[in-house]
């Protein structure tokens, strides 16, 4: 087992993965730029190193500063967490290059699995059903735009090495087409260093069902269920929830095992999450895989029992996995809301602040995955998320009504926060009753 890991990442995950790694009796080493100088997890790590300005671009996301600093530290490992360089195969092969084990597949994998368009490629030679789409990457918006007028509009732009709704856009016509291959490409550079992208026809109105695996170096391959993440802004995910009580037990089993059928396609190793398109007469799609941990992992860990932060550590490390198939007994029902500090009246605009006061609510079955506290600035740099907030019961309406009651006691100060819309949404009718796809806020909230 590793001695030492450096984690390149910051907020919630960061700490997430630090309490695993100090339950694993791991040290830890926190990396963070000027701008995060106070924060949780520079507090909490047994070590603290600063790797640069507040831009990401010169901490987060440079790769010699965060290897020289996991060899200065004499680390073994890297746990990417999410976003920044988590699927980056440059930086899975540049750890490797220098005898540090990168948390999470190879860089050959993620090439293959992380950027989209290759995935695509990839599952159907595998005979996975994907929705139709570009073959390959496309850079410059005259060549996509020949591509989308034969897939048809409308059609998605999304970035090839993108992840959390970031480098997307929905064009509805060619008329609109460059405008938006040029805003999602530039939007794609900024968050991830890379502007290949890919089209595909765009499925109106479906249910976004994803898959949660795990794989070790061995060929084993477990899921641990399936999370419906349809409530979404601007591809989005503000809800998650596991499992999705709206699909028949057939089609659970289906998707599934198409996910671990996916993955075995590829011989992958690690946590991933195969992620499809249900529309509506229960027909599903491949539509990308996640070749990382994802930010709605508790709800999985909750109605599974795995810990899915020491699988992937212990995995890594070269351990077959912990459990098989037939050990996972799923219970119960998880809910996930995304706290952002966020004015959900003036278009979600981001909404940085220092935090006066905060209440978090407990209880039987609640978790709060966050890293803020009183007296902590939000720096205006990164991701808006402060507090995951994850109820469990025994079935959905009762975690439903456990989540309403814990954001009616959730108090913050300081900052404005969503956290009023996400409790108008969850007692909506139509949410609570099931009647939802990817397009539930734009049907019935003028934003």
């Amino acid at each position: 087992m590793f001695r030492k890991i450096l984690i390149a990442n910051r907020g919630e995950i960061a700490v997430r993965i630090i309490r695993a790694c100090r339950e694993m009796g791991i040290r830890t080493v926190a990396v963070y730029s000027e701008a995060d100088e106070d924060a949780m997890h520079v507090r909490l790590a047994d070590e603290a190193v600063c790797i640069g300005p507040a831009a990401p671009s010169a901490s987060y996301l440079d790769m010699d500063r965060l290897i020289s600093t996991a060899l200065a530290t004499k680390a073994e490992a890297i746990h990417p967490g999410f976003g920044f360089l988590s699927e980056n195969a440059d930086f899975a092969e540049k750890c490797a290059k220098f005898g540090i084990t990168f948390i999470g597949p190879s860089g050959e994998l993620i090439d293959k699995m992380g950027n989209k368009s290759e995935a695509k490629h990839t599952m159907k030679e595998a005979g996975i059903p994907v929705v139709p789409g570009t073959d390959s990457p496309v850079y410059e918006a005259e060549e996509a735009l020949e591509a989308a007028e034969v897939i048809g509009f409308p059609v998605m732009i999304k970035a090839s090495a993108g992840g959390g709704g970031k480098g997307m856009r929905l064009a509805w016509n060619s008329q609109e087409f460059p405008g938006l291959f040029h805003a999602a490409k530039q939007e794609a550079v900024n968050a991830f260093g890379d502007g290949s992208m890919y089209l595909e026809r765009y499925v109106q109105s479906p249910r976004h069902i994803e898959v949660q695996i795990m794989a070790d170096k061995f060929g084993n391959v477990i899921h641990l269920g399936e999370r419906d993440c349809s409530v979404q802004r601007r591809h989005q995910k503000m809800i998650e929830e596991s499992p999705c009580a709206f699909i028949s037990p057939e089609t659970r089993e289906k998707i599934c095992d198409t996910a671990v059928q996916a993955a075995k396609a590829v011989g992958y190793e690690n946590a991933g999450t195969i992620e499809f398109l249900l529309d509506q007469s229960g027909e599903f799609f491949f539509m990308e895989m996640n070749t990382r941990i994802q930010v709605e992992h508790p709800v999985s860990e909750l109605v599974s029992g795995v810990d899915l932060i020491r699988e992937q550590i212990s995995v890594a490390a070269g351990l077959p996995l912990s459990v098989k198939q037939e050990d996972i007994c799923f219970r119960g029902h998880a809910l996930e809301c995304r706290i952002n500090a966020e004015d959900p009246l003036h278009n979600f605009m981001p909404c940085p602040g220092t935090v006066e006061k905060l209440y978090l609510p407990g209880g039987n079955g609640v978790r709060m995955d966050t890293a803020i506290y009183p007296g902590y600035t939000i720096p205006p740099y990164y991701d808006s998320m402060i507090v995951k907030i994850i109820a469990y019961d025994r079935d959905r309406m009762s975690a439903i009504r456990k989540m309403i009651s814990v954001l009616g006691e959730f108090r913050i100060k300081g900052v404005t926060t969503n956290l009023d819309f996400l409790y108008d949404v969850l007692n909506h009718p139509d949410f609570q009753s099931g009647m939802f796809s990817t397009d539930f806020i734009e049907r019935h909230y003028e934003l």
